[in-house]
């Protein structure tokens, strides 16, 4: 597979209380099947394809929540990138075997994500489609900071779906304060965009963090909703439309949240 462009989202995983749960709940929503990786770690395929892993927790105080991790092809001066645009790096570069370097850093807001700099493992084998990843967003109360750190780190360029003539997940006619990236050399829209940023309103409760949600491509919203219910999880946003199609916000059995999306009907 080829490698993915700099900064685009290249992998996501979730850190889980209890990973054969975790299995069992991912299983079913999405048809995924597993394999084990290297310690308490498993791959989850969609058609045989990769498309997210699921980690143990090794430390209760970790949250229980899904991560996204952004392409480098220099994952040092991603670091030094970070720290002078104002945030906050959580893991230094670290080598995951022959797979690749990671590290993990925080926004200005505290929103946090990882960077993946590849080697053996490019990361999805698949995506875009039903029961693959689809879209990222951070979510903030802080964009006066944050719009101009991703700009300087991954070298989005933002635009207003608004201003785009398009929607995109996050976004509704209730006034949401929303704004897509796309990467640097292209032309900032819909057709480039590789995820966005949204602002909290006050009708959430103040002690909620700054945090990215990441998005899972589905063939049924709805229906994806009713399993969730039926395997013990939640639904914290119910279905509603957007421009982009059918989006619902989730959380699994074990309270890690996540989005869906139905791509409307071509």
């Amino acid at each position: 597979m080829a490698a993915f462009a700099q900064s685009a989202p290249c992998w996501v995983d979730v850190q889980l209380p209890d990973l054969e749960a975790g299995k069992r709940f991912y299983g079913e929503l999405f048809g995924w099947t597993f394999r084990a990786g290297d310690g308490p770690f498993a791959d989850a395929l969609s058609g045989g394809a990769l498309v997210a892993g699921l980690a143990a927790k090794q430390d209760g105080r970790m949250p229980t929540a899904w991560g996204v991790y952004f392409a480098t092809d220099d994952i040092r001066a991603s670091v030094a990138r970070i720290r002078e645009a104002g945030g906050q790096v959580i893991t230094e570069p670290v080598r995951a075997g022959r797979s690749g370097v990671l590290a993990q850093a925080a926004d200005p807001g505290g929103a946090v994500f990882g960077l993946w700099q590849a080697a053996g493992r490019r990361g999805f084998q698949k995506q875009n489609e039903p029961g693959s990843f689809c879209w990222t967003e951070v979510d903030t109360r802080q964009k006066e900071r944050v719009d101009p750190f991703y700009e300087q780190v991954f070298g989005f360029r933002s635009v207003d779906p608004d201003e785009a003539g398009s929607g995109a997940p996050g976004t509704n006619e209730s006034g949401v304060d929303f704004r897509m990236w796309s990467p640097a050399g292209t032309e900032p829209g819909p057709d480039t965009a590789v995820g966005g940023r949204s602002v909290i309103t006050d009708a959430f409760p103040a002690m909620m963090p700054s945090y990215f949600l990441n998005y899972f491509a589905v063939a049924d919203c709805d229906e994806s909703a009713a399993t969730v219910v039926r395997l013990g999880g939640r639904v914290s946003a119910p279905p509603f439309d957007i421009p982009s199609g059918r989006m619902s916000v989730l959380q699994d059995d074990q309270g890690a949240v996540f989005g869906v999306l139905q791509p409307p009907v071509s």
